[in-house]
């Protein structure tokens, strides 16, 4: 063995034991600072004001278990993900004008009753849902909202034992949010 190749070897030695120190000093730091792990669910986090969850609609201000949401489907087209579901509720037939045996005179008064213009009925969701093990959380949805119905949650804690348990229904969250009962929002629906 040469002088050259044994000082090579020590130069690397040397050279690994200095990596190794500075190693060790980011770790004794680290290990003498205090703990900023919150060891759940025995200690709960206090300030979760930032932290964005999954998505969730955000209630009209008169009616809180109505979502402000218009379905333009910004949402539904801006998801990179695509684990939004958006289903416009359909609108209703208009009603045909009734057949009557009155005479042409008749009906020349009718016609010149006006009734007022019924105007576009509201466009309003009957289905709205996310698949959150699909949702990358980029906020794309939230940003391009036209009417800001959708907001992040403010839920830390969720778990859940399979899959199926992470694809929300958000309308019946906001209902539930809003405090109507179940059966309320069911007949609510038929009626529409």
């Amino acid at each position: 063995m040469s002088a050259c190749t044994s000082a090579k070897q020590i130069g690397q030695t040397l050279k690994g034991l200095w990596s190794l120190a500075v190693g060790l000093k980011v770790t004794g730091k680290n290990y003498v600072s205090p703990q900023l792990t919150v060891h759940y669910p025995r200690e709960t986090v206090d300030n979760i004001d930032s932290y964005h969850g999954h998505i969730e609609l955000v209630g009209k201000p008169k009616d809180p278990g109505v979502p402000r949401c218009i379905c333009c489907m910004l949402c539904v087209t801006s998801c990179p993900s695509s684990c939004i579901t958006v289903v416009r509720k359909k609108e209703p037939k208009p009603e045909p004008a009734p057949e009557t045996d009155a005479p042409a005179e008749m009906l020349g008064e009718v016609k010149k009753k006006k009734t007022p213009p019924a105007g576009k009925p509201a466009k309003t969701p009957s289905r709205w849902r996310v698949n959150y093990n699909l949702c990358s959380l980029c906020g794309t949805c939230v940003e391009v909202c036209p009417v800001k119905s959708i907001r992040f949650s403010s839920e830390a804690y969720l778990a859940g034992f399979s899959r199926d348990e992470f694809d929300f229904d958000l309308l019946e969250r906001l209902r539930r949010q809003a405090g109507i009962p179940e059966a309320e929002a069911q007949d609510g629906e038929r009626k529409d």
